[in-house]
């Protein structure tokens, strides 16, 4: 399995914006339709935001995997915030912390092909995600 990597620091507004830049980039870069390049930047905005407004800082990681019989994108999102303790609550489509339309991490999941999340109260979480190319 071959993989190149890049990361991006969020912690300000701008590193949402880079994120989603850098997302984008890599995906018309491998030939993702440019359907597949929208839902793969609103993932990572979502989830570069949630970094933003419920930990501070954290990281956005972009891997390029290629499997030998199809290549795609590999997104984390990882940060050492307050974890998350309602894990099955927030992965239910309308559940808000933030006052939001609460489509996030349910919204991520449905735009993205594969999705785990990991988390622990007061040592932070990370979601992997991934986009095959098809």
């Amino acid at each position: 399995m071959m993989t190149t990597q890049s990361s991006v620091e969020i912690g300000t507004e701008w590193g949402i914006v880079s994120a989603r830049q850098a997302g984008r980039e890599l995906s018309k870069g491998l030939g993702f339709s440019s359907v597949d390049q929208a839902r793969i930047t609103t993932a990572i905005s979502e989830l570069a935001r949630n970094i933003y407004l419920y930990t501070k800082n954290g990281v956005i990681g972009l891997e390029v995997v290629n499997d030998g019989h199809r290549q795609g994108i590999i997104i984390t999102a990882r940060d050492q915030g307050p974890g998350i303790e309602n894990l099955r609550d927030v992965m239910v489509d309308g559940y808000s912390t933030s006052g939001g339309l609460g489509a996030g991490l349910p919204g991520v999941k449905r735009l993205m092909d594969e999705f785990d999340i990991q988390s622990n109260p007061g040592e932070g979480t990370l979601i992997t995600t991934t986009k095959w190319l098809r």
